[in-house]
C-alpha cells in the first residue's frame, strides 16, 4: 500500500492567512491542510479527507495527475473522518469529477447535505463501499460535531484502519481525537504506520493567540499521546499553526523525535 501525505497541517494550514504568530512568521516550510492519498496498486487512489487545498495537492503529486485520457483521473473515492470544513471543503473543488464515491459516518453525510446538493448539479456523489485490495475497519472516536452542524446522533468522528490484503501492511489514520477512546489501543495494535492527531503539543497552547483550549476544540495534545508510543511507528499529522513542533529547532520537536515518533512534512511517501 502506497501512502502519500498530501497535507499535514490543521485547518488554515501553516502559515495561516490571518495569523502573525511566531511560527507563521518564522519562514518555516509551509504545510497545507491535512489530507492523505492511499493506493493498493499505484494506479487507483483514495483520499482520506479532502482538504480545501486539494487542487494544489493533486497538482503537486504526479501520481494523482490526470491521464492518459483527456479526462481520465486516478482518484477512485474519498473517505471522511469527520465533517469539519478543513476535511470536507475539497469535495466541492472536485465537483468536475462527477459521481466521485464518498464514505463517511451517517452524521457526517447528513451535515454535508448542502454540499451534496451543490455537487449533485455536477454529477453528484455515490456511496463508496469497496476499495479493491484494501480492507477498511472503522472506529468511532468522538462525538464532537462541527460548529455549523445541527445536533444529531453520532458518531461524528471516526478513525480508519486500512489493511493491504496482499502485503498485510496496515495504516491507521486518526487525525482528530478529543481523548483516547476505548478500543483505540487494540485498533492501532500491530499497525505498520499510525497517523495520529498532533494538532496541539500542550493543552494550553491556544492561550497565546486568544483561542480556546484543546478540549474545547476536540484534540488530544501530543503530550498525552507520547507515553503510548513505546517504539511504535507513529507519526503526528494535523499540526496547528501554533504547535511548536513545527520548528525543527524547538525542544518540543526534539521531544517528539526522542520518543520515537515522526513529524513528516507534506509530500512524505510510505510503502506498507
Amino acid at each position: 500500500m502506497k501512502v502519500i501525505l498530501l497535507g499535514t497541517a490543521a485547518g488554515g494550514g501553516c502559515p495561516q492567512w490571518n495569523c502573525a504568530c511566531r511560527l507563521c512568521t518564522a519562514g518555516l516550510p509551509p504545510r497545507s491542510q491535512d489530507c492523505v492519498a492511499i493506493s493498493a496498486d499505484g494506479a487507483g487512489w483514495y483520499l482520506l479527507n479532502c482538504s480545501p487545498d486539494i487542487r494544489a495537492q493533486i497538482l503537486g503529486t504526479p501520481a494523482l495527475w490526470a491521464g492518459p485520457g483527456p479526462r481520465q483521473i486516478p482518484l477512485r473515492g474519498v473517505l471522511l473522518t469527520d465533517a469539519e470544513l478543513d476535511h470536507t471543503l475539497g469535495l466541492l473543488m472536485l465537483r468536475e469529477a462527477g459521481g466521485l464515491p464518498v464514505r463517511a459516518p451517517d452524521a457526517v453525510l447528513r451535515a454535508l447535505s448542502p454540499f451534496r446538493s451543490i455537487a449533485d448539479g455536477y454529477g453528484g456523489w455515490t456511496s463508496l463501499t469497496d476499495l479493491p485490495g484494501l480492507r477498511v475497519d472503522v472506529l468511532p472516536v468522538s462525538e464532537k460535531k462541527p460548529k455549523y452542524a445541527a445536533a444529531g446522533d453520532g458518531p461524528w468522528v471516526v478513525a480508519y484502519r486500512i489493511t493491504d490484503l496482499a502485503t498485510g501492511g496496515v495504516l491507521v489514520y486518526a487525525p482528530c481525537l478529543k481523548s483516547w477512546p476505548p478500543g483505540l489501543d487494540s485498533f492501532v495494535d500491530g499497525a505498520s504506520l499510525v497517523l495520529l492527531d498532533g494538532t496541539f503539543y500542550a493543552p494550553d497552547e491556544m492561550a497565546g493567540v486568544g483561542g480556546p483550549d484543546q478540549l474545547a476544540m476536540g484534540h488530544l495534545p501530543i503530550t498525552a499521546s507520547l507515553p503510548r508510543i513505546a517504539g511504535r511507528r507513529w507519526a503526528f499529522t494535523h499540526l496547528n499553526n501554533t504547535n511548536p513542533v513545527l520548528d525543527p529547532a524547538s525542544p518540543e520537536h526534539a521531544a517528539v523525535l526522542a520518543a520515537g515518533a515522526l513529524l513528516p512534512p507534506d509530500g512524505t511517501t510510505y510503502v506498507l
